[in-house]
């Protein structure tokens, strides 16, 4: 399945190499729209759907699904990339990111991350880690409890309530919510390929490229536990926390998560070029003497 490319018309190429956008569990492509408008056309944005998306189909089955399953999309992207890339993944796309730039380290040009659900990190964080994996392991038990009495309504219901806030479900377009319903039995898969993930916490330590960690102020548990342990891992990871703003935020605060994303890739392609424009010199000062 070929991404979906979300580029704003623009007769000139990007600068650097492309940006690949991952959305969250339940969303698509569209939801990077706004990012792809604030980058104004210097960058290509690739937005490859999830398995459970409409464009992508469900999972095939064939053995237990992964996140490697999920990354092998972006990571046929980059292969195929003459430059490297930037990558973007909100929520469960956060996590899928991390796992490819786990699998190509030397082809990431930088990194933002919005909340990643790195659930299995939860189980190393001291007590902190403890409480937020027990609330999560609730949700997940309620979603494939749902699903597997066949009730797609009310596992959708209970995931949207739990990230966005009680109510939400019934304020909801009726159009989201069948998309949504017909999105849930990917939902259980998602959750067992983030708590099972077998990544150890010091493979994060070797990802030596720009990371952008973003969080709102009003951050779920988890995640909130998540992001501000993984700015510690990271060797260049800076932390930023929205104001005012959930899990949701890239749709929710979109031109506030798009501008600092925006701001991340721009100054992180300079201090390349920067970089460059040094090692140039100095190999030329070295061949005149």
């Amino acid at each position: 399945m070929l991404p979906v490319n979300i580029n704003v018309a623009n007769p000139s190429p990007p600068w650097r190499g492309p940006v690949i956008a991952l959305h969250c569990s339940g969303a698509g492509a569209g939801q990077w729209s706004d990012l792809a408008k604030t980058l104004g056309g210097r960058y290509e944005v690739l937005a490859p759907e999830h398995y459970g998306c409409e464009s992508t189909g469900p999972w095939t089955g064939e053995h237990p699904f992964t996140l490697a399953d999920e990354a092998a999309r972006s990571i046929a992207l980059i292969d195929n990339s003459e430059e490297n890339v930037h990558l973007v993944g909100h929520s469960y796309g956060g996590s899928v990111a991390l796992h490819v730039a786990l699998a190509r380290p030397d082809r990431i040009a930088s990194m933002a991350l919005y909340e990643p659900t790195a659930f299995h990190l939860l189980r190393h964080m001291g007590e902190p880690g403890a409480e937020a994996y027990a609330e999560i392991a609730g949700l997940a038990w309620r979603l494939c409890d749902r699903v597997m009495s066949g009730d797609y309504r009310a596992a959708a219901a209970a995931f949207v309530d739990y990230w966005n806030g009680p109510g939400t479900w019934q304020t909801t377009h009726p159009m989201v919510q069948s998309r949504l319903i017909r999105w849930a039995p990917k939902g259980p898969l998602d959750f067992r390929a983030l708590i099972e993930d077998p990544t150890p916490q010091r493979a994060y330590q070797s990802l030596n490229f720009p990371v952008l960690t973003l969080r709102g102020g009003h951050a779920p548990t988890p995640t909130r536990v998540i992001a501000d342990g993984l700015s510690n891992l990271l060797p260049e990871a800076r932390l930023m926390v929205i104001n005012g703003a959930g899990h949701m935020g890239p749709l929710t605060h979109a031109a506030a998560v798009s501008a600092l994303i925006e701001r991340h890739i721009t100054e992180s392609d300079a201090r390349r070029s920067r970089a460059e424009i040094l090692g140039a010199t100095a190999l030329s000062a070295n061949a005149v003497s």
